[in-house]
C-alpha cells in the first residue's frame, strides 16, 4: 500500500507540471521573486554548512585532547585534559574581543584589521539582501574554532614540563594577536591574498602557525628530564593509554571533513555539493596515504611498525590536504598525503637528533606536512604560483617565530615556563593540580 501511494503521489506530480493551472502558476512568479527565493535558500544552506562543519571542527578539541592524554604520561593526563579545554575557552574569548577584526575588518590588501570586539551585523539580510551568502555568527564561529585547534597544537608539543598558567598567557598571545595578524594577510584580503598566494584551509594559516609556535617553545623550554640519555640518545618514555591515542586520532579524522569541507564557505548549490564532496574523498583518501606510508616507511627502516607513527602519517595526510583540498584528483590527493606520512617518519628521528623533545609529533605533522601541503597547491592548483606560495610560507615562518619567540622569552624572564626538577620529577599533575587522573595505576616509581 506504501509503494502504490508512492506511485501515485509521483504521478500526479508529473500530470501536475503539463496542466494549465501549473503553467499560470510558473508564469505569475516573477522571475525577481524566483532569484530572490534562490539567494534566500542559498543564504540558508551556505550558513547551514559553515554552522555543521563548525561543530566538527569543534569536535577536534576532543581529539586533540584524547591524542595528547595517549601520549603523556599518566602523571600528566589531567593537566592535558585541563589544558585542552581551558584553551579553547581562552580561544573563543580571544577572537571574540581582538582576533575577528584585526583578521577580516578592513584589511583591504594591507597587513592589519581593526582593533576591538567582534559585532554580529545581519541587518542586510534580515532586510532581505542575501549578498554576503551566509549569517555573520556562522561564520565568526567556524572562524573562531579553527583558531582553537592551533592553539592546540602547542599544547601537545610542549607537555609534561611548561607551567599552567604560563601556557595559558601564551595561548591568549597566540589567539587574539599573532594568529589573527598572519590570517589577515592571507584570509582577512591582505597582501599575500593579493599576490595569490593559496590556502584553501589553513595548512599554513593555522598547521605550521601552530608548528612553529610549538618548534620556538620547545627548543627554549628544553627537554623533558630523562628523555635523552647521557650518550644522547633519544628515551623511549611509555604513553598512558595508546587506545585514546587512536580513539583521537579517528576523532581528528573526522573533524577534518568539516575542516576542509567547511572552507569551501558554501552549500547552495549542485556545483557547492560537489565540491564539498570532492573534499571529502581527498581529504579522507590523503590520510589514508599518509598512514600507509607511515606504516610501510616504518616497517622497512625498523623492521617493526610504530603506532604511534602510524597514527601521525594518517595526522600527516591530513595536514597535508588541508592547505588545497578541493582543487586534487582524488590520485594526487593519495600522493600528497603519502608524502606528507612519509615526512614525518623521517622527520621524528631528526628532532631527537637535534634534542628537540615534542612529546606527540605534533612539529612533523603540523610544521613540516604543513608547509608540504601549501607548496603542493602549486602542483594541483593552475592559478596557485610556487614562488608566491614559497614566499607567503617564509613570510608567515618569519613572522611567527619572531612573534612567538619575543613571547616565549618574555614569559621565561618573568614568570617562568617550566617546572623544576623535583616538580617535573613528582608530576606537573601532582604539583599544579593536585588531582591524577588514573590513581589507582600510579606507580612507585616514575618515569
Amino acid at each position: 500500500m506504501t509503494h502504490l501511494l508512492k506511485d501515485l503521489r509521483s504521478r500526479a506530480r508529473r500530470l501536475a507540471l503539463v496542466t494549465p493551472c501549473a503553467t499560470l502558476i510558473a508564469v505569475a512568479l516573477p522571475a525577481s521573486a524566483e532569484a530572490a527565493v534562490s539567494a534566500e535558500t542559498s543564504f540558508v544552506f551556505n550558513t547551514f554548512s559553515l554552522l555543521v562543519h563548525g561543530f566538527l571542527v569543534l569536535w577536534m578539541a576532543a581529539g586533540f585532547a584524547s591524542l595528547e592524554s595517549g601520549l603523556v604520561r599518566t602523571k600528566s593526563v589531567t593537566t592535558i585534559l585541563l589544558k585542552n579545554i581551558t584553551l579553547f575557552a581562552i580561544a573563543g574569548l580571544s577572537f571574540y574581543l581582538t582576533g575577528y577584526n584585526l583578521m577580516f575588518d578592513g584589511v583591504d590588501g594591507g597587513f592589519i584589521g581593526s582593533l576591538g570586539p567582534w559585532r554580529a551585523d545581519d541587518s542586510a539580510a534580515l532586510a532581505g539582501d542575501f549578498s554576503a551568502g551566509y549569517s555573520a555568527s556562522s561564520d565568526w564561529f567556524f572562524q573562531m574554532v579553527f583558531v582553537a585547534t592551533a592553539a592546540s597544537i602547542v599544547s601537545g608539543t610542549l607537555a609534561e614540563r611548561i607551567k599552567l598558567w604560563p601556557f595559558f598567557a601564551f595561548v591568549c598571545f597566540l589567539t587574539a594577536v599573532m594568529y589573527p595578524i598572519q590570517g589577515a594577510w592571507i584570509w582577512g584580503g591582505g597582501f599575500l591574498a593579493e599576490l595569490g598566494f593559496a590556502d584553501f584551509a589553513g595548512g599554513t594559516v593555522v598547521h605550521s602557525v601552530g608548528g612553529w609556535s610549538a618548534l620556538t617553545g620547545a627548543i627554549l623550554l628544553g627537554a623533558r628530564r630523562g628523555k635523552y640519555g647521557v650518550d644522547g640518545k633519544a628515551q623511549r618514555i611509555p604513553a598512558s593509554s595508546l587506545p585514546l591515542a587512536t580513539l583521537g586520532t579517528f576523532i581528528l579524522w573526522l573533524g577534518w571533513l568539516g575542516f576542509n569541507g567547511g572552507s569551501h564557505h558554501a552549500l547552495g548549490s549542485a556545483a557547492d555539493a560537489i565540491v564539498v564532496s570532492n573534499i571529502y574523498v581527498n581529504t579522507t583518501m590523503s590520510s589514508a596515504g599518509g598512514l600507509l606510508a607511515a606504516v610501510i616507511l616504518t616497517q622497512l627502516i625498523s623492521k617493526r611498525i610504530d603506532l604511534t607513527i602510524a597514527l601521525n602519517g594518517a595526522l600527516g595526510g591530513l595536514v597535508s590536504i588541508t592547505a588545497g583540498p578541493n582543487t586534487p584528483e582524488v590520485g594526487q590527493a593519495i600522493l600528497i598525503g603519502a608524502v606528507g606520512g612519509s615526512l614525518v617518519v623521517l622527520v621524528t628521528p631528526l628532532l631527537d637528533r637535534w634534542k628537540i623533545d615534542d612529546v606527540v609529533g605534533a612539529i612533523p605533522v603540523h610544521l613540516v606536512a604543513g608547509t608540504w601541503g601549501t607548496l603542493a597547491v602549486a602542483f594541483t592548483n593552475p592559478a596557485a604560483s610556487l614562488p608566491i606560495q614559497l614566499l607567503g610560507i617564509g613570510t608567515v615562518a618569519a613572522f611567527v617565530i619572531t612573534a612567538s619567540s619575543l613571547a616565549w622569552l618574555l614569559l621565561k624572564a618573568t614568570v617562568g615556563l617550566r617546572l623544576s626538577q623535583a616538580e617535573e620529577a613528582l608530576g606537573i599533575d601532582k604539583v599544579e593540580l593536585g588531582t591524577l587522573a588514573y590513581p589507582e595505576f600510579r606507580l612507585a616509581k616514575q618515569i
